[in-house]
């Protein structure tokens, strides 16, 4: 299953309602406020790789209070213990 860290920048104090939105999508495994360069980093997850594109293109970056994103495509992961 395709999967992405998506690192995300937000306006100013828009954290929580970001991370609120974010919460709510299909798709979004895993949402963190950080603190550094970014501001939330997600993890997600999708059927195809069209469908990941479609989640991050089309819901994540559209979130009004999202300013910019990276995206890391998963390409191995492994459990720990």
């Amino acid at each position: 299953m395709p999967a992405a860290i998506v690192l995300i920048n937000t306006e100013i104090g828009a954290e929580s309602e970001v991370m609120e939105a974010l919460s709510k999508i299909g798709g979004v495994k895993e949402v963190y406020e950080v603190y550094g360069m970014y501001d939330i980093v997600a993890k997600v997850e999708a059927d195809t790789h069209e469908a990941l594109r479609e989640l991050i293109i089309n819901k994540i970056r559209r979130i009004p209070q999202v300013r910019g994103t990276t995206t890391m495509i998963i390409i191995e992961s492994r459990e720990t213990i």
